[in-house]
C-alpha cells in the first residue's frame, strides 16, 4: 500500500471515530436523564428541551451547512464543525443550570449539522475509485450506526463510575483525534462553480425544516390532538413547499432538485429512510422492552444490544465482499429481507420470551441493516458529482433526519395506542402514560397481576410498531427486486458519472448539470 493510499484510509478512520461521536451523542443522554433532572433541577419540559434542542438545530441547518461547505471548502467546514463539537460538548459537562446545557445542545446539533454531511461529501475526493469509495462509505455508515447502541453502555458505565458531566466529556478526545486527521490528511475540495450562496433558500429551508420536526416532536410527546404541533407541522410544510419553489426559479439554487430525477438518487435516499424506520423502531422499543419486562438497568439494557451490533459488523463486512459480485438489487433485496423477517421476530415476541429469542432477532436486525444500509446510501451517492456532494450529501441526511423524526411520531402513536387499548380497566393515569409508569405503579402496590398485564400490554404495543416497521421493509424489499436496475453495474456506471464529473479545481460550465440521470 503506498503513501497517498494509507494516508486516505487514516482519514476516514479518523472520519469515522467523528461519525461515532455523533451516533454516541444521539443516545448516550437518554441515560444521564434521571441525574440531570436532579443535578440541575430540571423539570420534564427541561428534560424534553435537552434532547429536542440538539434535533431541532441539526435539522435547521444541515442543508445551509453542505452548500457552505460546497461554497467556501468542504475541509475547512468540517474542521470547524469538528473544533465546534468539541467546544459545545465542554460548554455541555460543565453547564450548571438547564438553560445553559439546553443552549450547549444547540451549539453541538449545529456542529453536527456540518459534520454529517460533509464528512460524508469529502469521501469523493479521497475514493475516487468506485470499489473503494462504496467500502469507504460502508465503514462511515457503520460507524454511526454503532454509535448508537454504544450510547447506553457508555453512558450507562461513566455514570456508574463518574459525574454526569463525563458523558458529554468523552467526546472532546475524539474530537480532537478527528480534527488533527482532517488537518493533516483529508485535502481541500470545493465546487468549482463561485456561486453565489442562496441566503432565501437557507432561511425557507431551515425554517421549514424547524417547524416540521418541532411538530412532530410535539406529537410524539403529546399526541396527534396538540394543536400547536399542527400548526408548527402546516408552517413547516408551507416553508418547505416555498423552498422547493424557490429552487426551481432561482439561478443558485441551495439544493439540486433535478437530483430527484435520477432512479438512483431517489431510490437509494427512500430505502435509506425506510431503514432509520427499522432502526428507530428497534431503539425505540428493545431497551424499554430489556428495563420494563426484563427487569435491567440502562447499562444492562445497553450491554444487551451487543448482538445487534455483532449482526451489523457482520453485515458489513458481507456487504463489501458480495456488492461487486452480486450488484445492488440483490443487496437491497436481500438486506431488507432479513430487516422484514427479523422485525416480525421481533413482534413475536412475549413477555416470556426471554433475552436469548432477543438476541437472535436483533443479530439479525443488524446485519440486515449492515447490508442495506451501505448499499442504498452508495446508491445514492453515486448520483453526485464532485460539484456539489456537499449540498447534495446534506440532502440524503436531511431526509433521513426528517423521516426519522416523522417515524418516530408515528410508531410511537402505533405503540402508545395498542398499549392503552390492552391495558383494558388499568387504562387510567398514571399508568396510561407509559409502560415505566405501569411498572413503577405495580411494584409500589407489590401486585404482580398489575405488573403481569402492564408489560403485556408494553409488548403488545412493541409487536403492532414492528409489524408496521416490518411491513415497510418487505415493501422495500419487492421494490427494490422489482425497481433498481442493472445491479451489476452498478459500480462501472459509478466510475463513468466520476469521469464525466467536473473535479476538484477545474472549472466547469456555470449551466452544468450537477447529477447524471
Amino acid at each position: 500500500m503506498n503513501t497517498d493510499s494509507t494516508r486516505r484510509w487514516l482519514a476516514l478512520g479518523a472520519l469515522a471515530v467523528a461519525m461515532l461521536t455523533i451516533g454516541l451523542d444521539v443516545t448516550v443522554l437518554t441515560v444521564a436523564l434521571p441525574t440531570l433532572a436532579v443535578d440541575l433541577h430540571a423539570n420534564t419540559a427541561a428534560l424534553q428541551w435537552f434532547s429536542s434542542a440538539y434535533t431541532l438545530a441539526l435539522a435547521a441547518m444541515m442543508l445551509p451547512a453542505g452548500a457552505l461547505g460546497d461554497r467556501y471548502g468542504r475541509k475547512k467546514f468540517l474542521l470547524a464543525a469538528l473544533l465546534l463539537f468539541g467546544v459545545a460538548s465542554l460548554a455541555c459537562a460543565f453547564a450548571t443550570s438547564a438553560g445553559q446545557l439546553v443552549a450547549a445542545r444547540v451549539v453541538l446539533g449545529i456542529a453536527a449539522a456540518a459534520m454529517m454531511p460533509l464528512s460524508m461529501a469529502v469521501l469523493p475526493s479521497l475514493f475516487p475509485e468506485p470499489a473503494a469509495r462504496q467500502r469507504a462509505l460502508t465503514i462511515w455508515i457503520t460507524s454511526t450506526a454503532i454509535g448508537l447502541p454504544l450510547g447506553p453502555i457508555v453512558g450507562g458505565w461513566l455514570l456508574r463510575n463518574f459525574w454526569w458531566g463525563s458523558v458529554f466529556l468523552i467526546n472532546v478526545p475524539m474530537v480532537i483525534i478527528g480534527a488533527l486527521a482532517v488537518l493533516a490528511l483529508v485535502p481541500e475540495s470545493r465546487s468549482a462553480q463561485r456561486f453565489r450562496v442562496d441566503v432565501a433558500g437557507v432561511v425557507l429551508s431551515a425554517l421549514g425544516m424547524l417547524g416540521l420536526t418541532y411538530g412532530f416532536i410535539r406529537f410524539g410527546e403529546y399526541g396527534w390532538g396538540n394543536g400547536l404541533a399542527w400548526v408548527a407541522v402546516a408552517a413547516g410544510v408551507l416553508l418547505l413547499g416555498a423552498f422547493v419553489l424557490w429552487q426551481r426559479r432561482t439561478a443558485h439554487p441551495l439544493v439540486d432538485l433535478g437530483l430527484f430525477q435520477s432512479t438512483g438518487f431517489r431510490w437509494g435516499t427512500a430505502l435509506s429512510i425506510v431503514v432509520n424506520f427499522a432502526m428507530f423502531g428497534m431503539f425505540f422499543t428493545v431497551p424499554q422492552y430489556f428495563q420494563a419486562v426484563l427487569g435491567v438497568d440502562a447499562l444492562g439494557s445497553g450491554l444487551r444490544l451487543l448482538p445487534l451490533i455483532g449482526g451489523l459488523i457482520i453485515g458489513s463486512r458481507v456487504v463489501d465482499k458480495a456488492l461487486p459480485k452480486l450488484g445492488t438489487r440483490a443487496m437491497l433485496a436481500i438486506g431488507f429481507a432479513l430487516l422484514a423477517g427479523a422485525l416480525a421476530l421481533g413482534a413475536l415476541t412475549t413477555v416470556d420470551s426471554g433475552y436469548g429469542y432477543t438476541a437472535l432477532w436483533t443479530t439479525v436486525l443488524g446485519a440486515g441493516m449492515g447490508l442495506a444500509m451501505p448499499t442504498a446510501m452508495g446508491l445514492a451517492m453515486g448520483e453526485l458529482t464532485a460539484e456539489r456532494s456537499g449540498s447534495g450529501s446534506a440532502l440524503i441526511q436531511a431526509l433521513r433526519q426528517a423521516g426519522g423524526t416523522i417515524g418516530v411520531a408515528v410508531l410511537g402513536t402505533v405503540l402508545a395506542t395498542q398499549y392503552r387499548s390492552e391495558l383494558g380497566t388499568l387504562n387510567r393515569d398514571p399508568i396510561s402514560d407509559g409502560v415505566n409508569a405501569g411498572v413503577s405503579v405495580a411494584h409500589q402496590l407489590g401486585d404482580s397481576a398489575m405488573l403481569h398485564q402492564v408489560q403485556t400490554a408494553f409488548v403488545g404495543g412493541m409487536a403492532a410498531m414492528l409489524w408496521v416497521c416490518a411491513a415497510l421493509c418487505a415493501a422495500a424489499a419487492v421494490l427494490a427486486a422489482v425497481l433498481i436496475r442493472a445491479p451489476r453495474a452498478a459500480v462501472g456506471e459509478q466510475q463513468e458519472r466520476l469521469d464525466d464529473a467536473p473535479h476538484v479545481g477545474q472549472g466547469a460550465d456555470a449551466s452544468e448539470s450537477t447529477h447524471v440521470s
